[in-house]
């Protein structure tokens, strides 16, 4: 078992243990859906990948649960408005 699971710092940092449960399962099917890992690592469990990307604050969950990744722009909703005058 990772070691980090047993501490209540890795629960309490995402919010409750649903909310990490929920987290991990969305980034291991990104994981095993393709999605390249955003830490560096020799490990090659992907558990252990997503474990420390929690930790390293790299993914998170926002408000309507959904996986984020640290740095990303948030979903863009409707048409872009360019100002092409200035």
């Amino acid at each position: 078992m990772i070691d980090a699971l047993k501490e209540e710092g890795i629960v309490n940092k995402v919010g409750g243990r649903f909310k990490l449960s929920t987290l991990i399962q969305k980034r291991l099917v990104a994981l095993n859906g393709g999605a390249r890992p955003l830490v560096d690592t020799d490990s090659k469990v992907k558990m252990e990948i997503v474990v420390q990307e929690i930790l390293q604050d790299k993914i998170y969950l926002d408000a309507a649960n959904e996986l984020r990744i640290s740095g990303d722009l948030p979903p863009m909703s409707g048409p872009m408005d360019f100002d092409l005058d200035g």
